[in-house]
This record gives structure tokens, sequence and C-alpha cells, in this order.
């Protein structure tokens, strides 16, 4: 039977570099040998598809429990679809989000956060690791307007954003979970989180 793999969750708010920092540490996990598998949130479901392109719409029309209703329905699927097939055959999984986005971007709607997060870690396997990257939302707000072929999201709001960057921040940080200064430029983000990531690993018993 094969050993059960680890499941990564990269968190932040948008702008911070997660998926940069996502894809880099896939490949430097690749370049050692290790499987591992590189997905996200939302999915490339119907389901997920539907997420993006309420957030790339006009307005914010649904209230924050429908909100958090579809995430939740569309994480099931991604959990039973990608990340449960993956971890049982043995592979690390990194996921760029996953339900501490919920929490931070459900629960600066008002939903209370620490609900959601006991509503998600019920219905979804918990990340054996969690990294949430740290970034003020006015640097993080300036990167996404250097980056033209992002659309632009309702979400995209600096007083709500910073609602956001609140809850992650108040996050304690413990086993499974820490928070990493996404300040610098990339190379160094990504040499500070490999870092972490390998040391997370030997621990584990995965290297």
């Amino acid at each position: 039977m094969a050993k059960r793999g680890v499941l990564l969750a990269l968190e932040g708010i948008d702008g911070c570099g997660k998926s940069t920092q996502a894809e880099l540490l896939a490949a430097a996990l690749k370049e050692r040998g290790l499987e591992v598998v590189l997905t996200h949130e939302p999915t490339d479901s119907s389901l997920g598809r539907l997420i993006r392109e309420y957030f790339q719409g006009s307005e914010r029309y649904l209230i924050p429990k429908e909100e958090l209703n579809l995430f939740m329905a569309n994480r099931r699927e991604h959990v039973a679809e990608v990340i449960d097939p993956a971890l049982a055959e043995g592979k690390i999984v990194i996921s760029d989000r996953y339900y501490y986005s919920s929490v931070a971007y459900q629960g600066a709607l008002g939903l209370d956060p620490d609900r959601i997060l006991a509503q998600n870690e019920v219905m979804a396997v918990r990340p054996d690791l969690a990294v949430i990257l740290t970034l003020p939302v006015a640097q993080a707000l300036a990167r996404l307007s250097a980056t033209p072929q992002r659309p632009r999201q309702v979400s995209d709001d600096p007083a709500y954003l910073e609602r956001v960057a609140a809850i992650y921040a108040g996050q304690q940080e413990g086993p499974d979970l820490r928070h990493l200064d996404a300040s610098g430029p990339p190379p160094e983000v990504h040499a500070a989180l490999l870092s972490l990531i390998l040391e997370f690993l030997e621990t584990a018993g995965e290297r």
C-alpha cells in the first residue's frame, strides 16, 4: 500500500505571488525527484469557471453565504477528483489556494471565520502544511495593476482586501500553518519557501 502523500496549501491576498511561488515550488520539488501535483482553486471544472466569471463580472450580486456555498461545492469536487486520488498515490499536492481563502475572503464579508474553518475541516482533507504569503495590500494592488493580462475582479477593493489580510494575519502559526514574508523579489521568496517546505518534508519523512 502506497504511503499517503502530503498536501501543501499556499494562501494569501491577491497579488502576493501565490501562483508564481506554487509553480516555482512544484518545479523545484520535481527536480529533486518527488512526484508533485500542482492544482488550484477555483478549479478548472464548470463550477470553478463559473466562480471565476462571477468575480470578473461587473458586480458582486451574491450574498456572502451563497459565495461560500459555491466555493465549498467546488472544493468538494477538488478534493474528490484531484486531491484525494493524488494523496492516495503518495504524491505531494500543492494547492494554489485552499479553504483558508474562504476563511479570509468570505470572512471579510461578515461571515464568522472560525465557523467557515470548522465547516471546511469537516468536509475537506486538512492540509499537512498551509503557508500564508504576507504582503501589504498597497504593494499587492501595485503588483496587480502591473499585470495587464489579469482581469480586474470585483474583490479588488483596497478596504475589503485590508479586512482579508487582517483575517489571514489572525491565523495562528503552528505545526501545520506558517506565515512567510512575500515582499521580496520572487527568487528570494522562493528560496525561503523552498527551505521551509524541504525542512517540513524532511520532518514528515518525505525526503
